[in-house]
C-alpha cells in the first residue's frame, strides 16, 4: 500500500506527463506547417525536412541528407543559435506483469503516461569544411534512490566533429573528410548503421525494458561514448570507405562521455581498435540502393575494474553486412532495410575465473557445464516502411537473435534439491531470477514489431509501437523457470517525439 504522500505525488508525475502530452499535441495542432525535424539544420539549409528525411521521419536520411552529412553539415549559411531541442513523452504496457515477485520494481511505471526523456542539440556550420552535430540527453527516470524515486540524470549522447570537402570535375565527384566521433558507425550516412537503426527512444523504467528500442538490434560491443578518429570518401556518390580506430574518451576527449559515471564508462586498451566500412550506393529515377559491409575489433576492459591489469581484457570482433532500398516520389516513401551482425565476445581471464555456476541439472547433483570463454551472437533486423504524404506511415520489423549457450550468462536454475525458486526458502543458498532470468543461459530472442505514426507537423510525430515475442532468452515457454512465456512481454508502446 502506498502512502497519502506517495498517492499525491504519483498522481502529480502522472498529471505532468499526460499535460507534457497534451501540451506537444497542441502544438502540433496550433503550430504552422513549415516546421523542419532539426531546426538547427532547417535553418542552416532552408530545406523542408523531407529534403533530409525519408517522408519526413527523422532520423532516417535521403541522398540529399546523406551528402549534407558527408560533407561535414556545411550546407548552407551559418545561423546565429546553432541549438534545437527535443522531448519524448510515452505510455509502456507489458502483456502480463504477473509473474513476478515484486511488480513494482520489474514493470515500473507500467501503463503510466511519462515524460521520458529530453535533448538539446547543437552544431551545423562551423566554417566553409567544418561542421559538428553534438547531443546532451536527460533521462528523467535514469537512477532510482533506496526509497525507491526517481532522479534524472543528463550526459554526453552523439557527439561528432567533422571537416569535409568536395571535389567535382567532368570524370568525378569526390567527397572526402575526416570524423571525430564517440559513438563506431556514428559517422555512417545509412540508418542501418549500428547507431541508427533504432531510432524511437526507449524510457527507462522496466516496463518498457520490452518495447523495440530494447530487443535487440545489431550493434558493436564496445558500445558508445568512446573517442574515435576516422577517414572516409565517397567517390561518384556510389563507393563509400570508411576507416578509423577509436580509445577511451579521456583527457581532452573527456567531453564525449561526460556525465557518465567512471563504473559504467567503456575503457579499451590503447588506440588499437579499428573500425571499418564499405558501402556501394546507386540511385535511378526515385530509386535508390545501397549495400554494404562494416566491422570493428574492440579490446574492452570489464566494467569498473582495473586497467592495469591484463587480465581484466577482453575482446569483441564485430562483423556485419547490410542493405537498404528506397523509393522517394512524393507524396510516397517506401524505405527496407535489412542489416545483419555477428559477434564474437572473448571474456576476460578474471571473468572466466569467476564464473563458476551455483546451478545443478534438474535431479539436483550434476553441475551444469563450465563457462564457455566466449560467446557468439548472431543478430538479424529487416524493416520494411511506407510513407503517405509525409503524415501518415507505418512499419513493420522483423529481428532474430541467436548464438551460443553460456552458464556464464545464466541467472536462472535448479539447486541442490532440484528446485528452482527466487526466494530460497531451504537455505541453498541459490536463487534464480525471474521476469528477465535464462535458464538455458542463451539470450537468444525473435519477434516483430508493427508500428503506426502520424506527423501532423514535421517536426511532431505521435505513434504506436506493438513488440511481439515467440522467443525470449533462449526459448519460447518458461524461458526463465517460473513458466514466463515470451509471450508474456509483448508490449505497446504509444510515444509523442517532437524537435523545435
Amino acid at each position: 500500500m502506498y502512502t497519502l504522500a506517495e498517492v499525491i505525488q504519483r498522481k502529480r508525475i502522472g498529471l505532468l506527463a499526460t499535460g507534457a502530452v497534451a501540451v506537444l499535441l497542441t502544438l502540433a495542432i496550433l503550430l504552422p506547417e513549415n516546421a523542419h525535424a532539426l531546426p538547427l539544420f532547417a535553418r542552416q539549409t532552408g530545406q523542408n525536412c523531407v529534403a533530409c528525411h525519408a517522408g519526413g521521419q527523422f532520423p532516417e536520411l535521403t541522398p540529399y541528407g546523406r551528402i549534407f552529412k558527408m560533407t561535414g553539415y556545411t550546407i548552407g549559411n551559418r545561423v546565429a543559435v546553432p541549438v534545437s531541442a527535443m522531448a519524448v513523452a510515452g505510455y509502456a504496457k507489458v502483456r502480463d506483469t504477473s509473474k513476478s515477485d515484486d511488480p513494482q520494481a520489474d514493470f515500473q511505471k507500467n501503463a503510466t503516461p511519462l515524460l521520458s526523456s529530453g535533448s538539446i542539440f547543437a552544431g551545423g556550420k562551423i566554417t566553409d569544411n567544418i561542421g559538428a552535430f553534438a547531443q546532451w540527453t536527460y533521462d528523467n527516470y535514469a537512477n532510482q534512490d533506496v526509497g525507491g524515486h526517481f532522479r534524472g540524470h543528463a550526459s554526453a549522447d552523439n557527439m561528432e566533429l567533422r571537416f569535409a570537402d568536395r571535389y567535382i570535375d567532368a570524370n568525378r565527384d569526390l567527397i572526402y573528410g575526416v570524423s571525430v566521433n564517440n559513438n563506431p558507425s556514428l559517422s555512417d550516412p545509412w540508418n542501418t548503421a549500428a547507431a541508427w537503426m533504432q531510432y524511437v527512444p526507449a524510457p527507462s523504467p522496466t516496463s518498457s525494458q520490452f518495447v523495440d528500442a530494447n530487443a535487440p538490434f545489431p550493434g558493436f560491443g564496445s558500445g558508445g561514448n568512446l573517442a574515435g578518429l576516422s577517414a572516409y570518401f565517397f567517390l561518384n556518390q556510389s563507393i563509400y570507405a570508411e576507416l578509423g580506430t577509436y580509445r577511451t574518451a579521456d583527457r581532452a576527449l573527456s567531453f564525449m562521455s561526460a556525465g557518465i559515471s567512471d563504473q559504467d564508462k567503456t575503457r579499451l586498451q590503447g588506440n588499437n581498435n579499428p573500425y571499418w566500412r564499405l558501402a556501394f550506393s546507386h540511385e535511378w529515377g526515385a530509386h535508390n540502393v545501397m549495400i554494404g559491409t562494416s566491422g570493428m575489433v574492440a579490446h574492452v576492459f570489464d566494467n569498473g575494474t582495473n586497467t592495469s591489469d591484463s587480465n581484466n581484457l577482453g575482446r569483441f570482433r564485430n562483423n556485419g553486412v547490410d542493405a537498404q532500398y528506397q523509393y522517394l516520389l512524393d507524396p510516397h516513401s517506401v524505405t527496407a532495410q535489412l542489416a545483419y551482425m555477428r559477434q564474437v565476445q572473448n571474456h576476460s581471464a578474471n571473468t572466466i575465473a569467476g564464473a563458476a555456476s551455483p546451478y545443478f541439472l534438474s535431479d539436483g547433483v550434476t553441475p551444469v557445464a563450465a563457462a564457455n570463454a566466449s560467446d557468439t551472437v548472431n543478430v538479424l533486423r529487416m524493416k520494411l516502411s511506407y510513407i503517405y504524404q509525409a503524415k501518415y506511415g507505418g512499419s513493420m520489423s522483423f529481428f532474430n537473435s541467436t548464438g551460443t549457450a553460456n552458464t556464464l550468462n545464466q541467472t536462472s536454475g535448479f539447486d541442490s534439491n532440484g528446485q528452482i525458486t527466487s526466494t530460497d526458502p531451504l537455505g541453498t543458498g541459490i536463487t534464480s531470477t525471474r521476469v528477465n532470468g535464462t535458464l538455458t543461459g542463451s539470450t537468444a530472442a525473435r519477434g516483430m514489431t508493427y508500428e503506426a505514426f502520424w506527423m501532423p507537423l514535421q517536426y511532431v510525430r505521435v505513434g504506436a509501437q506493438f513488440t511481439a515475442y515467440n522467443k525470449y532468452n533462449g526459448a519460447r515457454d518458461n524461458y526463465d523457470g517460473f513458466g514466463r512465456n515470451a509471450r508474456d512481454n509483448n508490449s505497446l508502446l504509444l510515444y509523442v517525439w517532437g524537435a523545435y
